[in-house]
This record gives structure tokens, sequence and C-alpha cells, in this order.
């Protein structure tokens, strides 16, 4: 039931400070979330087909095939430092 809960408590579990008239707001927030959710709760749902999505998803990505590129040579052409093959780049890990 809305308002059945501690606005205390789940800042608490949120890890988060509250003022007292944060927790006024929130909690006003909260308890019409929930009530919301009664509503839903009161729908006839026996019909209806669990969905994970609302609409069909489809794989947009193209196929993984192997296709033309620079060359090992190529790429590093342009780089400011490289060695055995691979860039070269400063230490930032002290």
């Amino acid at each position: 039931m809305p308002g059945d809960f501690d606005v205390k408590y789940v800042a608490h579990l949120a890890r988060i400070a509250l003022t007292a008239d944060e927790q006024e707001k929130f909690g006003a927030q909260l308890s019409n979330i929930l009530g919301y959710i009664e509503k839903l709760n009161q729908l006839n749902v026996d019909n209806i087909e669990p969905t994970a999505h609302a609409v069909p998803l489809v794989n947009v990505f193209r196929p993984d095939e192997v296709r033309p590129s620079l060359s090992n040579e190529e790429a590093l052409r342009n780089a400011p430092a490289s060695a055995n093959g691979l860039f070269m780049v400063p230490k930032i890990v002290e």
C-alpha cells in the first residue's frame, strides 16, 4: 500500500543523505509512484503473453567478415613512435 515505507530507510539503503524537506518531497513522490503501481496490479492480464520487449528485436550488426584494411606498416607510418610493429605510447600508470 502506498506510504507504507520509510523514506529514511530507503535513503540509507541508497547511501544518500536527505534533508527534512527532501524526505518530505521524495516521500510524496514515492507514494505517488507506488499508488500508480498499485493501479497497474489491478489490471487483468490473464490472457496477455509475457514479453521481455514490447517490440521484436533484430540484430542490426553487419556480418563479421574479413575485409581489406591497412597493412601494419601503413597503420604505423604516421605514428610518433613505434617498435616491433606496435604503437609506442607514454606510460601513464605511476
